[in-house]
């Protein structure tokens, strides 16, 4: 879980460099590129009300001198959030046990800069956030947007879908059929694509085939999906491993997509176990998992827990939108890797801070000594992609000059060769208020301060340091969503106002 820890050096702004990405046909972008730390979308930069409650660590707060390294894995995942978004319009909390904070983070594209070409960059900043001396750091990773269409490599995709019955509720199996119809639309003719389905056993519908000449085949496959038994995804994962070692395509983006509600009741249900089967084709292979969660009921720990351990990441849709979103305008972000076993490791200056808190990864966190150790399981990531991760930062009190150095390490996707960059941030740097801070780290904070909450009955904690109760968080997300238009920050208002109104009715 996450700590408050004393801790030592200074921050970062890093440019990192990786390998570009892939972009389907007929698909739009990302988001647009804007600077990441002086303007929103819109450019404005005003003040915002932010009340400072006072925080009390209590059992979090360590000793000074038990540390100074925070190390974990990049994790692009978002499901947690999209499944929370669902149970409040549905009119109930989620479990404090499905909720991330870091995912909630990570569902908003915060406007980094990124490189002009193939490669990273990472924008490190913060602001004050209370009493106490307390601040809020933002460590963001961006990628290069994904290169023109003629210049990625063909896409070789297995589909695994769950066809048990709970699929057959409205909002399942009819929104996966939309949305697989729509991606193989999208492809180009020289990407393949296979099919598999699973309920109470698993089979090969379709081989790996190529689109070329076949759509109409395709299309036939997807559209004659139906709900049926019980769910053995161990048997679904196993059988789409094995078809797409059987399809692979050397020098192809070689990926097993598995769209399931997650509620495996038969067969092999432990996500290690199911994992451990398929060993083989991750690592030998190079295959990753995409984890595409659906339903109003679902399970969540099982999809992320594959995803974590098949060397990818998970996302969730309720709506035919979220379903184009996922598998048209991001697809190539979900598909093509940049990046693999991507970790960081933040050292902060034991003698401008007194106790540092990573804000969620509590299931990415990796050991201080194994940042180096390429062995040791770290994050992949796609074209596109940003990554966030938030501190709760207590600094001394006078604190002058650096604050905490960034380092990233990852290994290049094709030859596993290993790539490290490093940056610094001052205390300087740190605005004076979060209500002046950059556009994206209000969101971001807004976001974290939501994820906590909802999840505060879980892990005991007082709140962050900064954090206001969830109707001033309503309001603030409210103000940020009308000044730059953003639908994705106004549907965040509306989950906390949801949420505010069911935590008034307990």
């Amino acid at each position: 879980m996450g700590e408050y820890r004393p801790r030592g050096p200074g921050g970062a702004l890093l440019a990192l460099t990786l390998a570009g990405g892939l972009l389907l046909t007929g698909c739009a972008g990302g988001a647009s590129d804007g600077p990441g730390k002086s303007n929103g979308p819109d450019g404005s930069n005003g003040a915002l009300p932010f009340p400072a409650p006072a925080y009390s660590p209590g059992h979090d707060a360590r000793e000074e001198g038990s540390g100074r390294l925070s190390t974990f894995a990049l994790d692009v995942d978002t499901a947690s959030y999209g499944y929370a978004r669902r149970a409040l319009a549905e009119g109930r909390l989620p479990e404090p046990s499905t909720v991330r904070p870091e995912e909630f983070v990570n569902s908003f594209d915060q406007h980094y800069e990124r490189p002009a070409g193939n490669g990273f960059t990472v924008t490190v900043d913060g602001a004050r956030t209370g009493p106490d001396d307390w601040s809020l750091l933002r460590v963001g990773l961006a990628t290069g947007t994904a290169p023109p269409e003629s210049e990625r490599p063909p896409a070789a995709l297995t589909f695994v879908v769950d066809i048990s019955g709970s699929m057959g509720e409205p909002g399942r199996l009819d929104l996966v059929r939309d949305s697989l119809g729509v991606l193989t639309d999208r492809l180009r003719d020289d990407d393949s694509v296979a099919l598999v389905t699973f309920s109470d056993e698993a089979r090969t519908v379709l081989p790996m085939t190529r689109l070329g000449g076949h759509r109409a085949r395709v299309h036939d496959a997807v559209d004659e999906l139906r709900p049926t038994d019980s769910t053995n995804l161990g048997a679904g994962v196993r059988t789409g491993y094995a078809t797409a070692v059987g399809g692979l395509r050397p020098g192809a983006t070689n990926r097993v997509v598995l769209l399931s509600d997650g509620l495996a009741n038969t067969g092999d249900t432990d996500a290690d176990t199911i994992l451990e089967r398929i060993a083989n084709a991750r690592r030998e292979h190079g295959i990753t998992l995409f984890g595409v969660g659906v339903g109003s009921e679902y399970g969540d720990a099982l999809m992320e827990r594959l995803a974590d351990r098949g060397d990818g990441h998970t996302t969730y849709v309720s709506t035919t939108d979220d379903a184009h979103r996922v598998f048209c305008d991001q697809l190539p972000q979900n598909v093509q890797l940049t990046a693999r076993e991507a970790k960081a490791q933040v050292a902060f200056d034991p003698r401008n801070v007194r106790e540092f808190r990573l804000i969620g990864y509590d299931d990415r966190r990796v050991a201080d000594r194994d940042f180096r150790d390429d062995r040791v399981d770290g994050g992949e990531i796609g074209p596109g992609h940003t990554v966030t991760a938030l501190y709760a930062v207590r600094t001394r009190p006078g604190a002058t000059g650096h604050l905490a150095t960034a380092s990233v390490r990852w290994l290049d996707p094709a030859t596993r060769a290993p790539h490290e960059e490093s940056g610094q941030v001052e205390t300087g740097s740190l605005d004076d208020d979060l209500g002046h801070a950059p556009y994206g780290l209000q969101v971001a904070a807004t976001a974290a301060y939501f994820a906590e909450s909802l999840r505060r009955a879980d892990t005991g904690r007082g709140p962050l340091p900064g954090a206001p109760g969830l109707p001033v968080l309503a309001d603030r997300a409210d103000t940020l969503a009308a000044r730059t238009r953003d639908a994705e920050v106004r549907e965040l208002a509306a989950a906390i106002r949801q949420a505010s109104g069911l935590h008034d009715l307990g």
